[in-house]
């Protein structure tokens, strides 16, 4: 029996990578917190996006949350966000006292519609999370313009498009701040939990270095409120910085694997991620870092999926305004968020994923539709 097709493998993903020498390097150094792998990667990560500056954190939804705080977004303060990225940017709105103001997404990409968030802007917004969803960029021009109009601050949650660049403007670097999880799956993803911010704003930047170790100006001296213990350590660091210059490439792949994916299911009954909009093809704006379709009885695909050996997953299942531990938005209109909801399956899609078992995803979705 052939083995099965994994949506995402950390052995074959991290192949290349000098693992053992980066963490022997901080091993040898004997510094494990905010030493200079911290500094370095920091540095480096600034570099790539074309930010000024970087502050490297426990993980991704502390990045939101830090990112919040520092914009001043407390209790009450309400948060323009989507509901169908996971649930992420509505822990950090709730993790700093503030209101979840979901909007619906586009049809097309799934990212924030710009026309939805138009509307709450006008009933009263004080701070935005536009979701690069799937590695694929949303409207940041449009929604940064809407953001500029309203004179409302904008956060980038670009814990899914490492490295995507619209324009030779990567995400992240556009609105106030960029905030990126490293989890082991991301594009960009450490060994463990990991997350980083970046701003062009030194005064956010410094506000956010306080906010991740507990408020301090300097050692034990709190002078910011709302500080948290959120530090990247030295390993994850140092093998951050043996990944970056290999993450180029690794979209490309990426990318390479999603443009067969789409090719092959052109004529089925599915939809398929968003193309260029220059053109039939997948840009730099997309990194494919989920290649999620939209299929109408998902039950059924998704047994025939595991018959053949595929692995899938389902991101998301329960809009945010869904979900049973927070029932004040319930009565939120959402209709494209929640007919994404219904339908939205991932299909593996990662570099080094091999010709074989492309195939036999493409051959799998074929035969589920054969037929039909």
């Amino acid at each position: 029996m052939a083995s099965q097709v994994p949506l995402f493998s950390s052995k074959i993903a991290n192949e290349g990578v000098d693992l053992a020498g980066a963490l022997n390097r901080v091993v040898d150094s004997n510094w494990y917190v905010l030493g200079s792998e911290v500094a370095a990667f920091e540095s480096e990560f600034a570099a790539y996006l074309g930010s000024k500056t970087c502050v490297s954190l426990a993980n991704g939804t502390d990045a939101l949350e830090i990112a919040l705080r520092s914009l001043g977004i407390g209790p009450r303060k309400r948060v323009a966000l989507v509901a169908n990225a996971g649930f992420y940017g509505s822990t950090a709105v709730h993790a700093v006292g503030g209101e979840p103001r979901y909007v619906d997404i586009d049809a097309a990409t799934l990212t924030m519609s710009p026309a939805a968030l138009r509307g709450a802007l006008v009933a009263g917004i004080d701070a935005i999370i536009v979701t690069h969803l799937y590695g694929q960029m949303a409207d940041i021009e449009a929604i940064a313009a809407l953001a500029a109009d309203f004179r409302v601050p904008l956060i980038e949650d670009c814990a899914q498009s490492h490295g995507a660049m619209r324009d030779g403007v990567r995400a992240g670097s556009v609105g106030d701040i960029g905030c990126f999880s490293f989890y082991p799956t991301k594009n960009l993803g450490a060994i463990g939990d990991g997350g980083a911010l970046v701003t062009n704003d030194a005064e956010l930047g410094e506000r956010a270095r306080r906010l991740r170790q507990y408020g301090w100006s300097k050692k034990y001296h709190v002078t910011e409120a709302g500080g948290r213990n959120s530090r990247l350590d030295e390993l994850q660091a140092a093998v951050l910085r043996e990944k970056l210059p290999k993450l180029d490439g690794w979209n490309a792949q990426r990318r390479a694997i999603a443009a067969r994916y789409a090719a092959a299911f052109a004529d089925l009954p599915v939809q398929l991620p968003a193309l260029a909009a220059s053109g039939n093809e997948y840009g730099n704006d997309y990194v494919a870092h989920l290649f999620v379709i939209r299929v109408q009885d998902r039950a059924a695909f998704v047994a025939s999926m595991a018959a053949a050996g595929i692995a899938t997953d389902i991101h998301y299942p329960v809009p945010d305004h869904r979900q049973s531990a927070y029932t004040g938005s319930v009565n939120v209109s959402l209709p494209v968020t929640e007919a994404a909801a219904g339908t939205v399956v991932t299909l593996p899609c990662f570099p080094g994923l091999d010709d074989e078992s492309v195939e036999r995803v493409i051959a799998a979705v074929r035969g589920h539709f054969a037929g039909r």
